[in-house]
C-alpha cells in the first residue's frame, strides 16, 4: 500500500458515518469559501446509506454543491437497480435537495454512446472535485473496476486523459458507467469507506502482493498521486 494511505477505525457504523460525514462536510464548506463551489462524488451499494443520512443534515449551501456517483449501472435513475435512487432517498433530503445530482445515464444510448454527453454534463463540475468516496467489494473491485472488466486496463491507466469509462465484466450485472482512476485521483479528499470484518481481509489481500487485474482496488492502494483515508468499522 502506498505510504500516502492512511486508516482509522471506529468502533461502530454509526460513528464513523458521523465521522465521515463531518470530514466530507468541512472540505465542502471549505471549497465552497474559496471558489464559491464545490463538487462531490459517492458511491453506491448498501454501505454509505447511513452516511447519506449523516451527510444530508449537515449545514452548508447546498446549491453550491455538484453531487454524482463514482460509477453506476447503466439503468435509468428511477430504476430500483439505481445508485442515483438510493442517493435521492438517503442523501438528497431537506436542505440537501437542493445540491445540484447528476445522474450517470443518458436515456436512449449505450454506456460506451453516452460517454460524449456525460462529459459534456460535467463540464461545470468544480475541478479538482472537493471530495470522491469509494467503496470496494468483496471481489476487490471498486468503482466499476471489476476483475475481467472489458475496458479495466484502460480505466485505471493514470496516462488515460478521458473522464469516463464503460464497463462489463462478469461479476458487473448490468452494463456499467464509471469515472476513470486519473479522473478520480483529481480530488483534494479520497476516502475509502468499508465496513465488517470480510471486507478488512478483503483490504489486507489487496494490501499484500498480487495482480491488480485480480483485484482492482491495488490500482488506488498502490498509486501515489493523491493521498488515500480509509474508514472501516467492524
Amino acid at each position: 500500500m502506498t505510504q500516502k494511505a492512511s486508516k482509522t477505525e471506529f468502533a461502530n457504523k454509526d460513528i464513523l458515518a458521523a465521522a465521515l460525514a463531518e470530514d466530507v462536510a468541512g472540505a465542502l464548506r471549505t471549497a465552497i469559501a474559496r471558489n464559491g463551489k464545490a463538487s462531490l462524488l459517492v458511491s453506491g451499494g448498501s454501505t454509505p446509506k447511513l452516511f447519506f443520512q449523516h451527510l444530508g443534515r449537515a449545514e452548508l449551501d447546498w446549491s453550491k454543491v455538484f453531487i454524482s456517483l463514482v460509477d453506476e449501472r447503466w439503468v435509468p435513475p428511477t430504476s430500483d437497480r439505481s445508485n442515483a435512487k438510493l442517493v435521492a432517498e438517503n442523501l438528497l433530503q431537506g436542505d440537501a435537495a437542493n445540491a445540484h445530482f447528476e445522474p450517470l445515464f443518458v436515456e436512449g444510448k449505450s454506456a460506451d454512446d453516452g460517454i460524449g454527453e456525460l462529459t459534456t454534463r460535467f463540464d461545470g463540475m468544480a475541478q479538482p472535485i472537493t471530495v470522491v468516496i469509494l467503496g470496494m467489494g468483496t471481489d476487490g473491485h471498486t468503482a466499476s473496476f471489476f476483475p475481467g472488466g472489458d475496458n479495466l486496463e484502460a480505466a485505471i491507466d493514470l496516462a488515460n486523459d478521458q473522464i469516463f469509462s464503460s464497463m462489463r465484466a462478469a461479476g458487473a450485472g448490468e452494463e456499467r458507467i464509471t469515472f476513470t482512476l486519473p479522473a478520480l485521483l483529481n480530488t483534494e479528499l479520497l476516502a475509502l469507506h468499508i465496513e465488517g470484518e470480510a471486507k478488512q481481509e478483503v483490504l489486507e489481500a489487496a494490501q499484500g502482493e498480487g495482480d491488480v487485474n485480480d483485484m482492482p482496488v491495488r490500482a488506488v492502494l498502490r498509486q501515489d498521486r493523491t493521498p488515500l483515508n480509509i474508514y472501516w468499522c467492524p
